[in-house]
């Protein structure tokens, strides 16, 4: 045995601690990415239009509670950058999934415009200390092993759990014949289902992240002109792809194309948003990062605006195809590309390009429901997405050379 290798092994029987085994370690991601996220953050969507025709909601109150979830996924996200949780990483992971949990079935309890916000703001903060957490151990081993497919497998999570939670609503609508209690038993549903997923990675989540060679404090940003016009790009890809991940099966439903029309547009978004990183793969090496990057929001400019462009019975098939093929996969080219652009501050410019994201986000649900309650319709707010999705690839076409 090499030396190296034996020793090596060695100070492993001394720590008490195996190598993980990657297949367990990226299914114990993807589950969890799933709940915490596919049903945390995003169930919400096939769920609005019962709460919509049975609380009820108007647009205006359907916005405000989505963006109080993203406010609460931003507070998370940066409560999360801090250090006390070092060491405590697979609890607080655990803990979170939990508490998802808890307040996915809260859902259900209340009519409440003001408590569905608080209850959705304290959801948000949770699936982010889920996701955080969960992908610092997760992906922390992928990388260690050099296996690209761990990162692939794990940020699949969240599309797998779309296209479940669309699932879980059709099969909870026929048994209610979507009558007006239907939403609340969706939220149970998905309290359940996110239950089971605590007990999956709970066995199967390694103890802690891999050990990494990077310590101590990173240095100060050095803005240059690639990084501020990313960012500025990244911060309003927020706000486009958020108006068609909030209202995709309430324009399904206010088209009057049927249960099915409505469940399959979520479920193709989920499918499709499942292998996205593995199908634009690719296509890095041929167009480079940026190219990837500019290429894919395009691709979902063009989703959004067939949601409400193209006949009614296709264009949230449609819309949804390509919505879920692309958002995914930029939120990882984009982070990418910024670690690419600040090598040595590569947690500093992430907690940025994610801030600026968050506020994107929060002021999409706002802005769109605003604009449907006066107009009738989600065809002018998803008309701003489209352009906004636009701006956000003619920002880095400037600067695409310096990210290719």
């Amino acid at each position: 045995m090499p030396v190296l290798q034996r020793d090596k092994r060695c100070m492993l029987v001394r720590t008490g601690h195996s190598p993980p085994n990657l297949v367990s370690t990226a299914a114990a991601g993807a589950v969890a990415m799933a709940a915490a996220m596919g049903f945390g953050r995003f169930s919400y969507t096939p769920i609005l239009p019962g709460m919509i025709s049975g609380v009820p909601l108007s647009a205006a109150d359907a916005g405000f509670i989505a963006s109080a979830n993203f406010v609460g996924y931003l507070v998370g996200a940066v409560l999360a950058a801090y250090g006390w949780a070092a060491g405590r990483e697979r609890p607080v992971a655990l803990l979170s999934l939990l508490a998802t949990a808890i307040l996915l079935a809260a859902m259900a309890t209340t009519d409440s415009v003001a408590v569905f916000a608080i209850i959705r703001f304290l959801a948000g903060v949770a699936s982010a200390f889920a996701m955080v957490f969960t992908s610092s151990i997760v992906l922390s081993h992928g990388a260690a092993a050099g296996n690209d497919h761990v990162q692939a497998a794990h940020f699949g999570g969240p599309g797998a759990g779309i296209a479940l939670s669309s699932v879980m609503v059709l099969l909870i609508g026929l048994g209610f014949h979507d009558g007006p209690g239907g939403w609340r038993a969706d939220w149970i549903g998905g309290a359940l289902y996110c239950a089971a997923s605590l007990v999956v990675v709970f066995l199967l989540l390694p103890s802690a992240p891999a050990q990494s060679a990077q310590s101590g404090k990173e240095p100060a940003l050095v803005w240059n002109r690639p990084m501020v016009l990313l960012t500025l790009s990244y911060g309003l890809f927020g706000f486009g792809y958020v108006i068609t991940a909030t209202f995709l099966v309430t324009i399904a439903r206010l088209s009057a194309t049927g249960p099915f029309v409505e469940f399959l547009c979520w479920f193709i978004a989920g499918l499709t948003a499942a292998v996205a990183l593995f199908a634009w793969k690719p296509l890095v090496k041929l167009l480079g990062l940026g190219g990837v990057y500019v290429a894919a929001l395009l691709v979902e400019a063009a989703g959004v605006l067939a949601t409400v462009a193209l006949p009614p019975s296709a264009a949230p098939l449609i819309g949804g195809a390509l919505f879920g093929a692309t958002f995914l996969a930029i939120t990882a080219f984009g982070l990418q590309i910024g670690r690419k652009l600040s090598p040595d501050s590569p947690r500093r410019i992430l907690a940025m390009m994610t801030a600026a994201f968050g506020v994107g986000q929060i002021v999409g649900p706002v802005v769109a429901g605003w604009i449907a309650e006066r107009t009738g319709s989600f065809t002018v707010p998803t008309m701003i997405a489209a352009v906004a999705l636009v701006a956000c690839a003619a920002l880095v076409m400037p600067v695409i050379k310096k990210i290719a």
